[in-house]
């Protein structure tokens, strides 16, 4: 059974003022999140941040570009994304 992936209401708005580079790579992240679950050791500085909350980054350097996201239901299997910008910003 496939992972629904969803975006935290109004992130949608932050996505579309990054660069496009960034917002293709969230783009692969979220589906390879749908084939493959959450936890995704395969995406750069992927790390736990606490419980079902996990962060990568999505592009090195300056500024490092992240997206978190967290398992919202383990039995029905959806992830919401909850952050997607620069790590400075990031609600860790």
């Amino acid at each position: 059974m496939k992972w629904t992936v969803e975006e935290k209401t109004g992130l949608h708005k932050r996505i579309r003022k990054l660069p496009e580079n960034v917002q293709n790579l969230l783009i692969a992240l979220k589906k390879d999140m749908e084939a493959n679950g959450p936890i995704r050791g395969d995406w750069p500085n992927f790390s736990v941040l606490s419980g079902a909350r996990y962060h990568c980054h999505l592009k090195k350097g300056h500024p490092t570009y992240v997206a978190i996201w967290e398992v919202t239901d383990k039995e029905i299997k959806i992830i919401e994304v909850i952050y997607a910008g620069t790590h400075e910003k990031a609600p860790y």
